[in-house]
């Protein structure tokens, strides 16, 4: 079965996600139905049973790949994740590890013993087991590592030296090298006495007798040029390189921009000791995706969506006492109007509009931010700009909708004057918004902090605290 027939479309495994947990629930339903049953043969029938269910599950987890088998681990309570997951194949194992996520990874170490951690450590690959090292309890990682040849424990060595957001972490050893004074005939009878190609080649790299990078030879020149010329008249000297204390964010931005599938890896030297895939970039485009989300709304880290009560609440308390008090405070400022209020009920019913569009507005602008900072779009000389920009993109929304909702409130309670009160209060609320949108992210980058940490919590704070103070301060000021 080919990779491109093993992986299935989202909602085909939406489909395949449903038929596992049917043959869960109808394997608990049966064995509760055997175990109630009583008579001489109730043992054996019930061993049956539970042998014919597990078989079945067998067969629908077998034709998974390991990626969709990982998506279903996700998705299925405990208790049956780890039905499923004694029902893996051991030499599977390492592969799916990989593939869930940190939260999830963790619950199924915790169910191994030693020598199955051993075990699907030694199916992968150097990288690969630098990646999943962290996660190893200390006694295994130190035997799994007299396990391994002096290459691949120098390779892993060499992985695990280089921090997560570095490329040095995620570059693979798989390659493969040819020389540059040789004809392409040679090239190609040297390929094919190979077993099969790394994953993801679509190009040679080129190094002299030093190993020093010379050049990359794309496949597609190697099959349409003259066999008898040389790799040098044909290979790019041009290559776009990387090295291993690089940014893996950064990186993935170079993938993005000039179309890569494969780049080499040099040291200070230009030594080739590596390269990257763009299977390694999406998985970090996406982690980076996963990360500013959770860090928006103040997430700390990756969370099992069955995770216990307990761990739950450690990953989400802290900002949820950080709103707590900024709601408190616009409680106080609401309380700081309470005649007005009194004196026209109005104002009740109107001031949640002005702090709802208010941080809905700030989001706006903070995503954009955000998205610019993480792309380097942003310079200390075009941050002013910015600003200036977003702040009359404020001016124009608050003209136009506060116009709107000033007509409506208008109409409403046929008062002028209040129409106006809510327009202005929209207008300057929304500038308001747009100055935090764009300092808040700023600021937090100064302070080398996550431009995303906590970003909606504060501004969803500034907006609500302001608009209540701006539209409850103008009605005091005009109408009371």
């Amino acid at each position: 079965m080919s990779e491109v027939e093993t992986r299935n479309p989202h909602s085909q495994l939406q489909g395949q996600l449903a038929r596992v947990g049917e043959l869960l629930r109808r394997q608990h339903l049966v064995e509760n139905l055997a175990h109630r049953q009583q008579g001489d043969h109730h043992d054996l029938v019930e061993s049956l049973v539970h042998r014919q269910h597990v078989a079945e599950l067998q067969r629908e987890i077998d034709g998974l790949h390991p990626a969709d088998l990982a998506y279903i681990l996700e998705a299925l309570p405990p208790e049956e994740r780890l039905e499923i997951w004694n029902l893996v194949k051991a030499d599977r194992d390492g592969e799916i590890l990989l593939e869930v996520s940190d939260a999830v990874r963790e619950s199924l170490l915790a169910d191994m013993d030693k020598p199955e951690l051993i075990a699907a450590a030694e199916q992968l690959d150097a990288e690969e087991i630098a990646d999943l090292a962290e996660d190893l309890p200390e006694d295994v990682l130190q035997e799994l590592m007299h396990r391994l040849n002096a290459q691949q424990r120098e390779r892993v060595q060499s992985a695990m030296s280089w921090e997560d957001d570095q490329v040095g972490a995620i570059m693979d050893f798989d390659m493969v090298t040819i020389r540059e004074d040789v004809t392409l005939e040679t090239v190609l009878r040297y390929l094919r006495r190979l077993k099969e190609l790394p994953e993801h080649t679509d190009k040679l790299f080129v190094v002299n007798q030093d190993t020093v990078l010379t050049g990359v030879l794309p496949i597609r020149w190697l099959l349409v040029n003259d066999p008898a010329k040389d790799v040098a008249e044909v290979m790019a000297s041009d290559a776009n390189t990387f090295h291993p204390e690089d940014d893996v964010a950064e990186t993935a931005q170079a993938f993005e921009r000039y179309d890569l599938v494969t780049a080499p890896v040099v040291d200070a030297n230009g030594k080739l000791i590596g390269r990257v895939t763009i299977d390694a970039m999406v998985d970090v485009i996406r982690e980076e995706s996963d990360a500013e989300v959770r860090e928006r709304f103040g997430l700390r880290e990756d969370e099992d969506i069955f995770a216990s009560v307990w761990k739950s609440l450690r990953n989400r308390w802290a900002w949820l006492a950080i709103n707590l008090v900024t709601a408190f405070v616009a409680s106080r400022v609401i309380g700081l109007f309470e005649g007005s209020i009194q004196k026209l009920v109005a104002l009740a019913t109107l001031m949640p509009i002005v702090a709802g569009i208010g941080g809905n507005s700030g989001n706006q602008t903070i995503t954009m931010i955000v998205r610019a900072l993480a792309l380097d779009q942003i310079s200390p000389t075009s941050a002013k700009r910015l600003l200036r920009k977003e702040l009359g993109v404020a001016v124009l929304n608050g003209l136009i909708w506060g116009g709107v909702i000033g007509v409506v409130a208008w109409l409403l309670y046929r008062n002028v004057s209040l129409g106006l009160v809510m327009t202005a209060a929209m207008t300057l609320n929304l500038l308001l918004a747009a100055m935090m949108g764009v300092l808040i992210p700023m600021t937090l980058l100064k302070f080398d902090r996550d431009p995303a940490m906590g970003s909606s919590v504060m501004i969803t704070a500034i907006t609500d605290s302001g608009g209540f103070f701006i539209f409850l301060g103008l009605a005091t000021l005009f109408l009371i």
